[in-house]
């Protein structure tokens, strides 16, 4: 492997992406080619085709054979330590991946989902001691194979405990395999599924198994597409399947932390896909309300426009700096620092259901439009609810989260800072993480010194104090007794945390960007109206006590109004008309 450069100490203002501009440079050559000839392929496919393609419902065959041709998965999936000599640029490289997760959904879901549940399904491998299996992988890489993750199934979706895929000892060393999996991306071209069960003669959690399985095997029964889309979404079925030691990839407790280890590395995927479709679908939507004329005026001369505008572009922002941070904490993941788990959760679930809001923001501008055959718009409306439900819905990932609550306000740990990191690295550690417990002893840097610097700016100020507020009421009016059960009540409080953290890396990342502050002041005039909502949500819950309900009223806030500098940051959102249109 080439010698890694040192991290950079800055990074680029955050800017929507747009084909037309993009710049890659961050990156080392190899990945500016990849990411290049991506964004080419599908600008010379062109719109029409792809809209098409859509509904048509047809497998993305050409797409398929690009990546095997050009071996993009092969490079951006192989980790270093199967790639071999000859092989430099292959690496885990987590910055460079998400990049490509953005650019894929910026043209389509269905092209980044058969790369994302590629990813899932090589999880359980490159955590795996099995050095037959890994090599199998890294060669089915080579031919532009892709890949599938065997969790799910139809009666219990993703409740490992309850699997019903059982491996039957066949007496000559090895397993028949017999059961159904439902909901299984790629299951139906995918070279190597990865296939989670549990053995028929071991009892408990010794017995879990995860091993590859083959779609092209004839024991291995493909029975439909339970979507009705391009991806294909299968439901298969193994019939006295051959299960080889060759074969078998984790056992025991240790296949039960591959499937969660695999999730943790591929749902932070999905952060990044809501930024992709809301970008694609903002363009669209800017340009249209610009050039259309009612009542003998723009669109965007309303004001009611301006203001769901400007919004929907605040939130886009936010979502684009606190993801690009949390891939430097992902990258700095160790034994040591654990702290990418908060993270991890709140890109998933906060990210995606962010992305639900500027998509709706914008639908309510162009209206009618966005149900039209021939707009990008049209998928994206489809699209971008997906993704909150995808690799644990948005209420198991907040319950995730709130076991890092206590520990987050009341148990800061002392870490050298985390620089950018762009640079090209392999990230070994994302397959060697270990068992997933302890989460409530993880400790995290200050959060307040995020905000230190920002503290001039009208609406930070506010926020802050909001903020403050959290780990007072934690103090004083903590959730007690049966109130700690009732998670619906929970899930407001884990919101409300949500937003602190969401604050606290959007500030790291703006300092590092020097990201103009009439922009922040916007993002954080849509926080205090956030934190206000939940606030207020909180206060009506059956289960909210006096104390509580007191501090909730307390928290309801009015942002800090500055005409001038809303004019400032939708001058710049209004200059987006006509920035990008893709190539018909």
């Amino acid at each position: 492997m080439p010698e890694t450069p040192s991290p950079a100490t800055s990074v680029a203002s955050p800017e929507l992406f747009n084909p037309r501009t993009y710049d890659p440079s961050a990156f080392d050559a190899e990945t500016q080619r990849v990411l290049l000839a991506t964004i080419a392929w599908f600008e010379e496919r062109g719109k029409v085709q792809l809209k098409a393609d859509h509904h048509d419902r047809a497998w993305y065959t050409e797409f398929l054979e690009f990546i095997a041709r050009e071996g993009i998965f092969a490079t951006l999936l192989t980790p270093a330590s199967e790639a071999g000599d000859d092989a430099p640029d292959k690496r885990w490289d987590t910055a460079r991946i998400c990049a490509f997760n953005e650019i894929t959904a910026f043209y389509g879901l269905s092209y980044w989902y058969t790369w994302q549940v590629s990813i899932l399904g090589l999880g359980p491998v490159w955590q795996s001691p099995n050095a037959a299996v890994r090599k199998r992988a890294a060669d089915l890489l080579d031919e532009g194979s892709i890949f599938a993750f065997g969790l799910s199934e139809k009666e219990h979706g993703a409740d490992i405990y309850s699997t019903d895929m059982i491996l039957t000892p066949d007496g000559e060393g090895g397993f028949r395999a017999n059961g159904g999996k439902y909901y299984i991306g790629n299951g139906n071209k995918a070279g190597l599924v990865s296939v989670f069960g549990r053995r028929a003669d071991v009892e408990g959690a010794d017995g879990y198994v995860f091993f590859a399985a083959d779609s092209r095997h004839d024991n291995y029964e493909l029975i439909k597409n339970v979507v009705a889309g391009q991806m294909f979404v299968s439901e298969f079925r193994l019939h006295d399947y051959p299960v080889t030691e060759a074969d078998l990839m984790h056992a025991g407790p240790e296949a039960f932390y591959a499937a969660l280890n695999t999730v943790n590395v591929g749902k932070f995927n999905l952060g990044f896909a809501s930024i992709g479709i809301c970008e694609h679908a903002f363009y669209e939507a800017i340009s249209h309300a610009h050039n259309r004329i009612l009542y003998g005026n723009r669109v965007t001369d309303f004001p009611h426009v301006a203001q769901m505008f400007t919004d929907a572009y605040a939130r886009l922002i936010a979502m684009k700096l606190f993801a690009d941070r949390a891939i430097d904490y992902f990258r700095t993941a160790s034994d040591e620092d654990r702290r990418y788990l908060l993270y991890n959760p709140i890109t998933k679930m906060k990210v995606t259901t962010e992305g639900e809001r500027v998509v709706d923001l914008l639908a309510d501008v162009v209206a009618a439009r966005g149900f039209e055959k021939d707009t990008y718009f049209e998928m994206a409306s489809v699209d971008i609810h997906a993704l909150p439900k995808l690799e644990g819905t948005v209420h198991v990932n907040m319950a995730l989260v709130l076991k890092f609550m206590a520990g987050f306000f009341f148990n800061p740990g002392e870490y050298e800072e985390v620089p950018p990191r762009r640079e090209a690295a392999d990230d070994a550690f994302l397959f060697a993480q270990g068992p997933a417990r302890g989460l409530s002893k993880i400790r995290f840097h200050d959060w307040e010194a995020a905000y230190a610097p920002f503290a001039d700016v009208p609406n930070v100020a506010v926020f802050l104090e909001q903020a403050r507020a959290l780990p007072a009421l934690l103090g004083s009016a903590p959730p007690v007794g049966d109130q700690q059960k009732d998670l619906d009540f929970m899930l407001t409080l884990g919101e409300l945390f949500t937003l602190v953290v969401y604050g606290q890396l959007i500030l790291e990342q703006a300092a590092l960007t020097g990201l103009d502050r009439d922009v922040i002041d916007q993002i954080f005039d849509v926080m205090v109206r956030d934190y206000s909502a939940y606030a207020t949500t909180l206060h009506g819950k059956t289960s909210s006590t006096e104390e509580q309900q007191a501090w909730a009223l307390r928290q309801v806030r009015k942002p800090a109004g500055d005409a001038e500098r809303f004019a400032r940051v939708w001058a710049t959102v209004k200059d987006l008309a006509g920035a990008y249109e893709m190539q018909p």
